[in-house]
């Protein structure tokens, strides 16, 4: 079998340019590093997925600065949307390679891995969701090929211990249906996501989950109950 490269970045929080987060931090500074790194790796990857929080507002500006920052990496980009990000203003400005979606917003990058995106993203509320529809979809193209493949969404389907993260996670009633189309198809070889701006790896309804942590910001490790 070939060599297959997957690099994930998530959690950008780009915003316009000149503007800044979190008083006065620049994501620009971090996402153009990343890029920079990426671009200089020998082998190079095969595909950069962005796995949600492109943007910190969500708005026109920001996604055109994003593009920008991200042009280096136009030929083997794909993204799926975050709870900060509003996907028509996502459709509108990103090129339509880098968000391969039609009406809905999930879609497949067929290859070997095989790459499934999920939208799980539910604005104005920073939980996430997946209807039925999603769910059968996904079980549906899970079905169709047993190539070794790789599952992504924004939310984590899983406590983290992060007591304030995990009350915007994906909802349990999803995350439990999540799980079951996980299990019954044996060639999902990895599930990844972001959301909670930690690294975590663990295994999770039969396969290895990678929530990648922000190139932003990391969010401190405090696991108190009630605490956040």
């Amino acid at each position: 079998m070939k060599r297959f490269l997957l690099a994930q970045l998530s959690d950008l929080h780009i915003v316009g340019r000149g503007r800044t987060v979190w008083e006065g931090f620049d994501t620009a500074v971090s996402t153009r590093a990343a890029v920079e790194t990426l671009v200089a790796l020998d082998p190079a990857p095969d595909l950069v997925l962005i796995s949600g929080d492109l943007t910190d507002d969500g708005a026109t500006e920001s996604y055109a600065h994003l593009v920008s920052l991200l042009e280096p990496l136009a030929d083997r980009l794909v993204v799926i949307p975050g709870n900060h990000d509003r996907v028509e203003n996502l459709r509108a400005a990103l090129p339509a390679s880098w968000f391969p979606a039609t009406a809905r917003n999930d879609y497949v990058v067929e290859g070997v891995p095989r790459l499934v995106c999920l939208d799980s993203s539910r604005p104005p509320s920073d939980a996430g969701t997946l209807d039925a529809t999603q769910l059968e979809w996904l079980d549906a193209k899970l079905a169709e090929s047993e190539a070794p493949t790789i599952v992504a969404l924004h939310h984590p389907p899983f406590a983290t211990g992060l007591a304030f993260m995990d009350a915007i996670a994906l909802d349990s009633a999803a995350a439990s249906a999540l799980a079951a189309i996980i299990q019954s198809h044996a060639h999902v070889e990895r599930a990844v996501c972001g959301h909670a701006h930690r690294l975590v790896v663990r295994r999770w309804a039969g396969t290895t989950f990678v929530l990648a942590p922000s190139i932003a910001s990391t969010i401190a490790l405090d696991l108190r109950l009630g605490v956040g």
